[in-house]
């Protein structure tokens, strides 16, 4: 199947830099959330991102207003029986998923592929609560979209041949890698790196170490660029103690107890950059 037209569901931050990507890639794009300031915000996102290229001397003025003129608003649901492909990149949460594909499955043709951005909850349960879970399937970016290179590709129970390589080949177009990944809680990227974090929260918990020290370590002795507290922030400590919670109901294990602290700080409202705070202060 060839994919030309499509729909993200989401106009945040991933959703609005898959929309960017896309656009960037050829591909005419339907960017929709519920209301139409949402929608304004992530457009305004995406042309500061390209504004930042024609600054850099990456892309032109044109390329810029070419990249925006294949974005299109979109409040209506319905806007979807246009897509080749939707991309659902909403809150990380399984009962509005599960909503949301139920609505996508109705105005969807029957041609089109049904992905979610779904950073560890499970593709085969998303998809079951659809008639085509054969052209169900996870498309995990990172975050940020147009700067990071891989793609997890995550297949349920029933997705087919061809609706992965139909995705796959659309992640290359977007000069991206794609990995395939069968479906378990966190898929690859989320089950190694949170654990991480969760332990790095557990030292700052215990009094082993300050997150400055903590993430001092990682960087200059392990060699990451981000020390795992600033890339908690960053990520959002709410959307890190979701994937903790869902790998530990997912495995059973309590090594994927997510940290009482980091427990602490989300009902504190302390979510990290995004809210000013949380192992550090952004204010």
């Amino acid at each position: 199947m060839s994919i030309q037209r499509v729909m993200v569901i989401g106009a945040g931050q991933m959703g609005s830099g898959i929309a960017q990507v896309c656009a960037m890639s050829g591909y005419d794009v339907t960017l929709h959330d519920l209301k139409e300031e949402f929608v304004e915000k992530g457009l305004n996102g995406i042309k500061k991102q390209l504004q930042r290229q024609v600054d850099k001397e990456r892309i032109t003025e044109t390329d810029m207003d070419r990249f925006l003129r294949q974005v299109q608003a979109s409040t209506e649901l319905s806007n979807a029986k246009d897509a080749d492909i939707i991309i659902e990149a909403a809150v990380e949460n399984m009962d509005i998923k599960k909503q949301l594909f139920v609505q996508l499955d109705q105005f969807a043709p029957d041609h089109a592929i049904l992905a979610t951005n779904t950073s560890s909850l499970p593709i085969t349960e998303i998809a079951a609560v659809t008639k085509r879970p054969e052209q169900v399937i996870g498309m995990h970016f990172m975050n940020p979209v147009p700067v990071m290179k891989l793609v997890e590709i995550i297949r349920g129970l029933a997705t087919t041949d061809e609706t992965f390589n139909t995705v796959k080949e659309m992640a290359e177009s977007l000069k991206k890698t794609a990995v395939e990944v069968n479906d378990f809680p966190g898929f690859v990227s989320n089950r190694i790196l949170m654990p991480m974090i969760n332990e790095a929260i557990y030292t700052v918990f215990e009094g082993v170490a300050s997150p400055e020290d903590v993430d001092e370590v990682m960087k200059l002795g392990m060699n990451h660029p981000m020390g795992p507290l600033t890339l908690a922030d960053f990520i959002g400590l709410d959307t890190c103690l979701s994937i903790m919670e869902t790998l530990h109901e997912g495995f059973g294990d309590d090594k994927y107890r997510p940290c009482p602290l980091l427990r602490k700080y989300v009902k504190a409202g302390w979510l990290g950059k995004k809210a000013g705070r949380g192992f550090y202060n952004y204010s």
